[in-house]
């Protein structure tokens, strides 16, 4: 049964995207990787994993490690800079930042605020300032890591978040719904469009995404209304990670980049 949904589900993407709406690809490397979780490449060229709910950062002969089994499971990594690692654990409502050989540098713990907030969400953002998704109050906020102040800057809103993802200036998110969502710094939150059934989704920005379902991989671009199929070698992985026009696909041999060129 499961042999022929994926047939019809290829089917139907043949129709849809005809040989014109492919995007093509060229390999660059293979990676050696053995690891539970990837995570993805900073602009140095190391890549970040996770085993064991250790942290990795490697490149060739180089590697560093992060591991705080006391505060739990890690929930998410933000790599966008690679000077300031962000790393959540959800369960116990803190996040810890770490230098580029992964020392710890800061723990914050969100309940020890002095307006205490439970945070399902967080990210780097501009000007010593994490992105903070407080679940108490449904609001986006943005909290001061050198003052270790929180402030709301957005409405609340009902719907739970399925996921996000964001970069200094701006916070992205889909709901359970399937929305897509944008938030800027100065709270104002702006709809995008709805997202198909995803099993795995990277927001370029707040109007172009990459997503695989049944490891067909689909870039699309709300404001041009276009999807494109992404055509690679491989009929199966187990995650994929995208930035400045490199995409890296995780499978259980290790990581194959791919050199992409996005409309």
């Amino acid at each position: 049964m499961k042999n022929i949904l994926t047939y019809l589900l290829l089917i139907s993407f043949s129709i849809a995207f005809g040989q014109s709406d492919s995007l093509t690809t060229t390999k660059i490397n293979d990676i050696n990787c053995e690891a539970d979780f990837f995570l993805g490449f900073d602009q140095f060229g190391f890549y970040y994993s996770i085993t064991n709910n250790v942290l990795y950062k490697i490149k060739e002969d180089e590697t560093f490690e992060y591991k705080n089994p006391t505060l739990g499971k890690i929930t998410k990594i933000d790599l966008q800079n690679p000077l300031k690692i962000v790393v959540f654990y959800e369960s116990f409502n803190s996040v810890v930042l770490l230098d580029n050989q992964l020392n710890e540098v800061q723990k914050i713990n969100f309940t020890e605020n002095t307006t205490p907030i439970i945070v399902a969400a967080t990210g780097i953002a501009s000007q010593n300032q994490l992105w903070v998704y407080d679940s108490l109050n449904q609001q986006i906020g943005l909290f001061d890591y050198l003052k270790n102040n929180y402030r709301a800057i957005s409405t609340s809103f009902p719907e739970s978040i399925k996921q996000y993802q964001s970069d200094f200036n701006t916070f992205n998110w889909i709901d359970d719904n399937n929305n897509l969502f944008s938030c800027d710094i100065f709270g104002k939150i702006a709809t995008k469009g709805k997202i198909p059934n995803f099993d795995f989704i990277e927001i370029i920005n707040d109007q172009q995404y990459i997503f695989s379902k049944n490891s067909i991989l689909i870039f699309e671009d709300l404001t041009k209304n276009e999807k494109y199929k992404i055509e690679i070698s491989e009929k199966t992985f187990q995650k994929f990670y995208y930035k400045d026009q490199i995409l890296s696909i995780f499978t259980s041999k290790g990581i194959i980049n791919y050199k992409i060129t996005t409309p």
